[in-house]
């Protein structure tokens, strides 16, 4: 129930980066490794810093902002937020 959640939840909240990113995507588990996939994924990376746990990215695509939150330990995307 909780991976249907934040998939529902990126899915309202940035339909278009939603296709890119969901729970299941794996963006590595260094602020440099997640840096280089998302910017091979068309995003720019505005910020990336460490807080609460979780390492959270702030990046760009086509017009649109977003926060992406990273669990350090597996890599994967935990939440989406549009900006």
């Amino acid at each position: 129930m909780k991976t249907f959640a934040l998939i529902a939840a990126m899915a309202l909240a940035a339909p278009v980066l939603a296709m890119d990113l969901t729970g299941d995507t794996v963006l590595g588990t260094t602020e440099a490794e997640i840096t280089a996939k998302l910017t091979d994924m068309g995003y720019e990376v505005r910020k990336i810093e460490a807080e609460d746990g979780k390492i959270e990215a702030y990046v760009v695509k086509d017009g649109k902002m977003a926060e992406v939150y990273v669990d350090p330990l597996s890599g994967k995307v935990t939440k989406l937020e549009a900006k």
